[in-house]
């Protein structure tokens, strides 16, 4: 074992410091290239996204050399390594998708239908996230667990590739991690399945740290995820209960502390969109890596800096995955804690807003306001007649707050004073169609009820289909309903 894993790490990192700068040269060439446009893209000059290519090659390289020597005879019947090997379809999806995003800049649409059909095949190869127990039976949760896990880890390397050499570092660290816990745990399924994978990161990332003559690309970052999402499920299998390749969501907290910068990184970016109402999918200068840049920080500060957030969970992915360990509970709320001291230093408004609106009542507000316009418009659909309409109107202005409303219909006023109008009010006026004002006498304790009330005019002038006929009244009826 010990011969055959140094043979595979010293032949794919030979290979990897001898096939990079040569497919770094070709995509030169070529042309393909990413070329600095500003913004997110921080380089200044066109650098090559071959990182991929050549990870690829010297992975495949260092197997076939090392197959050639003999050194995989004695595993070549192993269930694990074998299944590994039913994994290999899925993994090259991945990669011919990123490089395609690579060469012709596919859709966000179509990246994501591709990560589908590649975790879909990895769970058809028997790759399994069982569920969040111990002793968790397979059943219908197992599919979208397995292929929300392998989305994750697959679009959190892609999204952190930000920075000279921050995404192959934090693979690396991540790597380097679940190597040693196989070591530690004597799984021969994946020391040899990460041993490659670290040899060929360490050769790559001489070429791609700061400042880099080559990037990963798609290909590479897309690939290093889902290697990497793939050998969590192995790694987080624990029990006699639970075969090679199958894992529980609480099974896997260890490999997910090992690559918590770019999961955390996804999930910050997918919540930041979320609440601002943005593309999931978009692009921004939000990530991890632009934050700590805009704070002034060289990009290789920001680097070593995760860099050492990555050794942070490395280490406490290594105490919770002992196998006697006693203290896991206290290892989860330490790792809580670090990250949640990470993410205030980030400083995103996003959050310090809704922070603001829980805390300061705001939400509530919020949603009693919503709930309050819900009923309005229940209410306003249920009238029959202006004169419901206008009761109904005057008893949610009274409900907001406001110190008196108006409305001049056609030349006909309508008035109702709910409190003694102040010399503090002001008036907010709000046209609901065709000679029809409404007019809103409002204190500064309602106004954040003014936006509501304006939401709602749409609403309102709709549903006057009594308006044509009530320009038909006789000026003596609108004079008796008004009070004149």
């Amino acid at each position: 074992m010990l011969l055959a894993t140094s043979l595979l790490a010293l032949c794919s990192l030979i290979s990897a410091l001898a096939l990079t700068p040569l497919t770094r040269d070709i995509f030169l060439r070529l042309g393909l290239v990413d070329r600095p446009t500003g913004g997110r893209k921080i380089h200044s000059a066109p650098i090559p996204r071959a990182g991929g290519i050549s990870i690829v090659a010297s992975i495949g390289l260092a197997i076939g050399l090392t197959a050639a020597l003999g050194v995989w005879e004695p595993f070549l019947y192993n269930p694990a390594i074998q299944f590994l090997i039913r994994l290999l379809p899925a993994a090259a999806i991945i990669f011919v998708v990123g490089a395609l995003d690579d060469i012709i800049n596919l859709q966000p649409w179509q990246k994501l239908l591709g990560q589908l059909l590649a975790a879909g095949l990895a769970y058809t190869a028997g790759l399994r996230v069982l569920g969040f127990g111990g002793n968790s039976s397979e059943s219908w949760i197992t599919l979208p667990l397995t292929i929300g896990w392998l989305l994750l880890c697959t679009n959190a390397f892609n999204l952190i590739d930000g920075v000279d050499g921050l995404a192959s570092g934090v693979g690396l660290f991540a790597t380097l991690t679940m190597l040693v816990a196989g070591i530690l745990d004597h799984d021969s399924a994946l020391v040899l399945a990460v041993v490659p994978l670290g040899a060929a990161l360490l050769g790559f990332l001489l070429y791609n740290f700061n400042p880099a003559t080559v990037f990963l690309g798609d290909s590479g970052s897309l690939l290093l995820g889902f290697l990497l999402g793939c050998f969590g499920v192995i790694w987080g299998r624990s029990g006699a209960s639970v075969n090679f390749k199958t894992a529980t969501v609480f099974g896997m907290a260890p490999a997910l502390m090992a690559m918590f910068v770019p999961i955390l990184d996804v999930t910050l970016s997918i919540c930041r969109r979320f609440l601002r109402g943005q593309p999931i999918f978009g692009a921004d200068r939000g990530h991890v890596h632009h934050r700590l840049l805009d704070r002034g920080l060289t990009p290789r500060r920001v680097v070593f800096l995760l860099y050492g957030a990555c050794a942070f969970g490395a280490i406490l992915a290594l105490l919770q995955s002992g196998r006697h360990h006693r203290y896991g509970d206290w290892v989860v709320l330490l790792f809580c804690a670090g990250a949640w001291l990470g993410i205030q230093q980030l400083r995103y408004a996003e959050f310090r807003a809704v922070r603001k609106m829980v805390t300061g009542g705001t939400l509530q507000r919020i949603i009693n306001m919503n709930v309050q316009q819900r009923e309005f418009e229940n209410a306003i659909d249920a009238c029959e007649s202006f004169e419901q309409l206008w009761e109904q109107l005057c008893e949610q202005c009274r409900a907001f707050g406001f110190a008196a409303a108006k409305l001049n219909f056609a030349g006909q006023v309508f008035e109702e004073k709910f409190v003694n109008v102040s010399p503090g009010c002001w008036r907010v006026v709000i046209t609901m169609g065709e000679r029809v004002m409404l007019y809103l006498s409002v204190p500064p304790a309602a106004a954040h009820n003014t936006s509501m009330m304006m939401s709602l005019a749409g609403r309102i002038s709709n549903k006057l289909p009594q308006r044509n006929r009530i320009l038909e009244y006789k000026p003596a009826a609108l004079a008796a309903f008004s009070g004149q």
